[in-house]
């Protein structure tokens, strides 16, 4: 057959081909001459349904590498490999990373990217824009607009060791004057007033300002959601049970879908609930003392009595002893942490009964303000919405990553998300919290949680992060006059991060195995090396599927990719929508990427390098698709 019709690029493809054909490793996915590993070495198979180009289902084998004998694979954790960290990309789109990036780097183009974006649009057209989006930021950073075009980028990175988390990332892109608005409507109860009494002055950080409302300020890697209505929240809700379809659909049971909170309901409701939360935690210092670990710390009965009478409350012999018996839901005589958090689960009883002078007023104030009627309403709603969905990914078979937000709402955000581990988790890690290593309450915040789940013999699913809210929460601080929640340093970050690292590691072998998941989402990578070095030293292995790891879609494949196909559990946060409606998404992502110069820098350093290094070795025209092993 003649191949002067096919022009050069066919005669070079159907030549790879030929060759592929002839040399099932000539440019394979696990060696010769595209990784450049030895031909001895070994791989396990396991089979998998996967979905081709056209979206067909076919079953196909997937390289797993052997241990070398302690368990862990032979990976070079300095993530130098560019033919590793690329394996998954044809030249096409190793060469729009670099392209992207490149520009990332340009601080004029970062810094007025939504103003850039604006103009492109009205001078190109919608057609012609949405053309170049696909082919520059959108293309990089976003995997498709539905489930038909996301589904094989998806399948292509599972082949490749890499899982998924979906977002759908769509976002209005309001001015910060309605921003503001909204904020301060939804954060102020329905008689118009804040309910923080004058006891709870050091809570003043859970009440609204103004100067804050507008809550993008100084956050580029998160998405915010501005209350309307509950009209609006019943349809974010709908939203989210679509998004739990999509993975579902896409990835076979081994995808989660992502969810905040503030989008299920009122956000006032989150912070009534996190000022009592900490109200109440305040309230247990100084019965239980404010000595040793927090989730250790406990009082008796007699503790109790004295410490009401030294605050001055007056209670009755019969009503002391009405609400210890309340608190120690354990029966054991003592009341611990874990204890005295049951007294929001009585909040009805509490506003009635405990109350405490205010200093202010001479009077007498219930710790905890009662909700009016419609608040009471919206509140459930809220509960609804959050049940709904966690039921529905549950039976769905598919995971929840709830994400953190500001310490402000986080409090009540965590509590809610430990009651739905509560209710789903008892079979497997169906729901899994956030918890933000940047804050100082960070590694306490977390072993009380385990300590829960320990407990009541529930699984425990978390995924530490270090945050994204640092610049907003201390200038809100200093602005107000709280203590700054945030750790002094980015080593006082790291050291908090590792030290949470070490006491899951400790924690998973201390219980049943499989009773503790944990996702290590981090771009920082003497972080990923010390939990690799750790999970050696705990003796736990990839195969366990206890620790992963996490990273962003167009961010960081030269770390997620060569841990992916040596074997360790990874994900990407891979977010989808429609071009129009997701561009407040890749402002953040182009801001994100243009605020870390140095890991940009060498991303951009190993693109350039495999663009080269194929362009030397005659693999211009490597295609990932065709890379399959032989079976």
């Amino acid at each position: 057959m003649s191949l002067k019709r096919f022009g050069y690029f066919g005669k070079a493809r159907f030549a790879l081909k030929y060759l592929q054909r002839k040399n099932p490793f000539y440019i394979t996915g696990t060696q010769n001459h595209y990784t450049g590993e030895l031909p001895l070495a070994k791989h396990a198979e396991k089979e998998e349904i996967l979905f081709d180009e056209n979206n067909s289902a076919k079953k196909t084998k997937l390289p797993v590498p052997v241990s070398n004998g302690d368990g862990h694979p032979s990976i070079d954790l300095s993530f130098q490999n560019c033919r590793e960290a690329y394996k998954s990309k044809d030249t096409k789109e190793v060469l729009r990373a670099y392209c992207v990036l490149s520009l990332c780097s340009v601080n004029t183009l970062v810094n007025n990217n939504k103003r850039i974006l604006k103009w492109s649009k009205k001078i190109l057209g919608k057609r012609l824009f949405k053309k170049m989006m696909r082919s520059t930021f959108y293309g990089h950073f976003v995997a498709g607009e539905d489930i038909e075009e996301i589904r094989p980028v998806i399948t292509k990175n599972r082949m490749f060791g890499v899982k998924s988390i979906l977002d759908y990332s769509v976002e209005k892109d309001i001015s910060t004057e309605e921003a503001t608005e909204a904020e301060m409507r939804g954060c102020v109860t329905s008689d118009g007033k804040h309910h923080v009494s004058h006891l709870q002055l050091p809570n003043r950080r859970f009440l609204a300002y103004r100067q804050f409302a507008d809550r993008r300020e100084n956050v580029v890697s998160a998405r915010t959601y501005f209350y309307e209505d509950e009209n609006q929240c019943d349809e974010n809700m709908h939203t989210i049970l679509k998004s739990i379809d999509s993975v579902s659909a896409c990835t076979d049971g081994s995808g989660f879908a992502a969810v905040k909170l503030t989008a299920l309901g009122r956000p006032q409701l989150l912070l009534q609930m996190s000022a009592a939360l900490v109200s109440i935690r305040n309230f247990f210092d100084r019965f239980a003392g404010t000595e040793g670990d927090m989730s250790r710390r406990k009082f008796r009965e007699e503790d109790f009595a004295r410490r009401l009478g030294d605050m001055g409350v007056s209670l009755s012999p019969d009503d002391t002893r009405k609400w210890f018996s309340i608190l120690d839901i354990t029966d054991d005589g003592e009341v611990d942490l874990l204890d005295w958090d049951n007294l929001l689960e009585v909040n009805m009883n509490l506003s009635k009964l405990f109350v405490v002078p205010n200093i202010a007023t001479g009077e007498l104030d219930p710790l905890v303000t009662g909700l009016s009627e419609s608040e009471e309403e919206q509140m459930k709603n809220m509960l609804h919405r959050v049940n709904m969905v966690v039921e529905y990914a549950a039976q769905s078979g598919v995971r929840i990553m709830v994400d953190a937000e500001q310490t402000y709402f986080q409090p009540a955000i965590s509590r809610l998300t430990m009651e739905m581990m509560r209710k789903f988790n008892t079979n497997r890690a169906v729901v899994f919290n956030t918890y933000q290593c940047y804050l100082k309450q960070a590694y306490a915040n977390m072993m009380i949680d385990m300590d829960l789940a320990k407990r009541e013999d529930f699984f425990f699913g978390a995924k530490i992060v270090r945050g994204a809210y640092m610049e907003q929460e201390r200038e809100r601080a200093r602005a107000i006059s709280y203590p700054d929640p945030i750790n002094p340093t980015f080593e006082s970050t790291t050291q908090m991060y590792h030290g949470v690292l070490e006491e899951v590691l400790r924690q998973i072998n201390a219980r049943e195995k499989g009773k503790i998941a944990v996702m290590v989402a981090t771009h920082n990578e003497d972080t990923i090396r010390f939990t690799v070095e750790k999970m050696k030293q705990h003796g736990v292995m990839p195969d366990d599927r206890v620790i992963c790891f996490g990273q962003l879609y167009g961010m960081c494949d030269q770390v997620s990719f060569p841990l992916g196909q040596a074997g360790y559990s990874v994900y990407k946060y891979v977010p989808y929508g429609p071009v129009d409606e997701v561009l407040p998404y890749l402002s953040r992502r182009a801001k994100e990427n243009g605020s870390m110069l140095k890991k940009v820098k060498k991303e951009k350093r190993l693109l350039w390098s495999e663009l080269k290094r194929r362009i030397s070795t005659g693999q211009f025209l490597y295609d990932p698709l065709k890379v399959l092993p032989p079976s």
